[in-house]
């Protein structure tokens, strides 16, 4: 409901249809049991500005289970003093789950914030670390 909201914000002269179906048909390709990610990509239309969407890219590029800072993020993009601003663009991103802004955390390697919660950031990196994403676990060791 959330993300609906954000999108009316957005787009407010856009047309929101429910299609249940659909919305399983994704989520059973994001959440399924570990397997090789599908050769065919989400096709998806994100606006944002030309640094959130460097941002955004840098984030794809962090394998399920790493983890990263805002600073560490900056200097991938040869910006090392715009952490502050790499984690406004982070707290920007608009599609939580399939840009991972879940892996970046503080200087001092604790969680920060997270649109949808910490609790659930937490779940997800656990996930993540336990092989819940691509199959693999963070100490090599398969699922």
């Amino acid at each position: 409901m959330k993300s609906a909201m954000s999108c009316s914000r957005r787009w407010p002269a856009a047309r929101y249809v429910a299609d249940p179906a659909l919305g399983d048909a994704y989520a059973g390709r994001l959440f399924a049991a570990p397997a090789p990610r599908s050769p065919a990509p989400l096709r998806l239309f994100i606006a944002g500005t030309p640094f959130q969407l460097q941002v955004w890219q840098a984030l794809l590029s962090l394998p399920p289970g790493a983890l990263t800072t805002y600073g560490d993020l900056a200097r991938r993009l040869g910006r090392p003093g715009a952490a502050r601003a790499v984690g406004s663009a982070v707290g920007r991103n608009p599609l939580a789950w399939l840009i991972p802004c879940h892996r970046v955390v503080r200087e001092n390697g604790a969680l920060g914030g997270y649109a949808w919660g910490v609790a659930r950031k937490r779940a997800l990196l656990a996930w993540e670390s336990a092989g819940g994403a691509d199959g693999a676990r963070s100490d090599g060791r398969a699922a």
